[in-house]
Parts: structure tokens; sequence; C-alpha cells
């Protein structure tokens, strides 16, 4: 068992079953444009949205109270209301590589289903998307 699947079974935050994933494509313009504005640092935020009919379907960012730096960004999940999903997370990596970190890897497995990487120069070519355990996936942008 990878670090990811142990860290999920741990957090209990695989219950949901999807096989696609749809993001709205303002949230991709949002992301794109966060990441810019917050550059040389990184952001961070939360996917809002849904699973129906085996689809996740990304409708929104959600922005929690956040300490960023050029070195990494934390967010306060515990601002979240209890009964809100965390289905998962973007963040940005001021530099030209949108792999993950050991310390994403964990957040990963530890906040959601579904994470994006963006990195410099902030391009919708520059955005990666992770599963849970720190693997590619796709998705697709409506």
């Amino acid at each position: 068992m990878g670090l990811g699947n142990l860290f999920s079974k741990i957090f209990g935050n695989n219950k949901y079953k999807f096989n696609e994933v749809h993001i709205d494509s303002e949230v991709i313009d949002s992301i794109i444009w966060y990441a810019r504005s917050s550059d040389p640092d990184e952001f961070m935020a939360i996917f809002d949205g849904e699973v129906k009919n085996e689809i996740l379907h990304i409708t929104g960012l959600v922005f929690l109270p956040t300490q960023t730096s050029g070195e990494g960004a934390i967010v306060n999940t515990g601002m979240l209301p209890v009964m809100t999903t965390q289905w998962g997370s973007v963040h940005s990596h001021p530099g030209p590589s949108a792999l993950p970190s050991d310390t994403d890897l964990f957040t990963f497995a530890k906040t959601g289903l579904f994470h994006m990487i963006i990195c410099q120069p902030y391009n919708i070519d520059d955005i990666l998307a992770y599963n849970r355990y720190g693997e590619f996936t796709d998705y697709k942008i409506i």
C-alpha cells in the first residue's frame, strides 16, 4: 500500500465514487488569475462541487484563511463548515514544475479526491491534475 493510500484510509476520504471530473471554465480562469496575482507567493483554494452520476463537477473555489509564501501555503481547513465535503484543492507553484512535493502528497491524501497544481507561467497548459494518491488524472473543462 502506497503512502497516499494509507493516508486516505486513515483520514477516511475514500467514500465517494466518480469516473470523470468536469471543471467549469470559469474555475480554470480563476485558478490562472489567482496564480498570476499571487506570484511570487503560492495561492491555495479548496474545490466546491458535487458528485452526480459518477461525475465530480467542480463549480467553484473556496478560500479559507491562508498563510502563503514562495515556499508554500497553509490553509486552515478547520474553518470549513462541518458538513462541507472537501473535494480537493488547487494551489500554485511559483516555479516551472507542477509536480507534487511530499507535503503536497500528504495534503492530497488528507483533504480530498481531486487536486490541481499550476506552475509558471500560469497558463492552462501549466495545470496538472492528480487523484488523492498523487497519480496523474484527467479532467474535462466545460
